[in-house]
């Protein structure tokens, strides 16, 4: 199927912007590999130079004109990028990047109206679409994941897209393509055991030892003391949710709870090892150590290490 000669990809996220791009040029370079690309920030151009780049040449070679930031064109350049995208000559593909925001909306409604073929690349803000995205990369890298194996590559490489492509062709290609959790901790051990999630999943399990020592790795790679704190505040909240709603289907719970599957599966075995009144104490013991290494303790190591303890011994206490 030919390419459309008028382009829009909308969206702010980065990597999906870029494949979105690159696709669009290999669909040209297809029907003529000698298809010459051109990439232009809107506002490094004017109309003139913009009606330079699209006008027909004497040979007619094929070209793709990639205009970025089209949300940041001033009026008058959003007015010739309209024009342009109306008749653009042969051989010329124009592709539009948009962030989709309310900036310069006009102008993406218009050219959808226009009849641009549309790729979105909307940001990537929910676990569950981050979790897909991962799912994605493994099999675009012809490899195939286990779900605990999943959770635990965005808890140890973080939310960052490029990092997570990365990450999962380097397993898919350092297991022979299948990718477990056991995999992922072996890769990742430095990350994985040093974020302030694997201090909170200690902490949730009760083993005060494993969870001081998680914390004092976490401390010796510099993870920032808000972000283990953080942590701990939502190992907390998630028990208390997933308490609160009793022993529902996982999967059905997912949206009322706004988490996933796995995690509220996690959380339903976790929690029965905690008392109502265990919980509200490490609650607030969460709460305070997001206030003390936000300025108010004068030791944030410290403040940490004493709101473990203090969490450990509030789930030790059992009736």
């Amino acid at each position: 199927m030919p390419v459309a000669p008028l382009q829009l990809v909308l969206g702010e996220e980065e990597l999906l912007v870029e494949r979105a791009v690159e696709e669009i040029v290999a669909q040209a370079r297809a029907e003529d590999p000698t298809a010459e690309l051109r990439r232009y920030r809107t506002t490094e151009l004017s109309p003139a130079e913009l009606a330079e780049s699209l006008s027909p040449s004497l040979f007619a070679e094929a070209r793709v004109i990639v205009l970025m930031a089209a949300h940041e064109a001033g009026k008058d350049l959003a007015a010739a990028i309209l024009m342009q995208a109306g008749d653009p000559a042969e051989g010329v593909v124009l592709v539009v990047q948009h962030a989709g925001g309310a900036r310069n909306k006009a102008l993406a409604d218009a050219l959808r109206k226009g009849r641009a073929a549309v790729t979105t690349c909307d940001k990537v803000t929910r676990y569950e679409e981050r979790a897909e995205f991962v799912r994605g990369e493994v099999r675009r890298a012809g490899g195939k994941i286990a779900p605990a194996a999943v959770g635990a590559l965005i808890e140890a490489v973080g939310n960052d897209l490029r990092e997570l492509a990365a990450a999962a062709g380097q397993l898919v290609a350092d297991t022979g393509g299948t990718v477990d959790e056991k995999a992922v901790r072996r890769y990742h051990r430095g990350r994985a055991e040093a974020s302030g999630f694997a201090v909170a999943d200690k902490v949730v399990a009760g083993d005060r030892a494993g969870a001081l020592e998680a914390l004092r790795w976490a401390q010796v790679l510099g993870v920032p003391s808000v972000l283990v704190a953080d942590a701990l505040a939502d190992a907390m909240r998630t028990l208390a949710k997933v308490g609160s709603a009793g022993r529902g289907d996982p999967n059905r719970l997912a949206g009322t709870l706004g988490m996933p599957p796995w995690k509220i599966r996690k959380a339903q075995q976790q929690v029965r090892s905690w008392r109502p009144e265990a919980l509200a104490e490490a609650f607030a013991a969460a709460a305070e150590v997001n206030a003390d290494v936000k300025g108010v303790a004068a030791d944030a190591d410290y403040a940490l290490e004493r709101a473990v303890l203090r969490m450990c011994a509030a789930r030790e206490r059992r009736a």
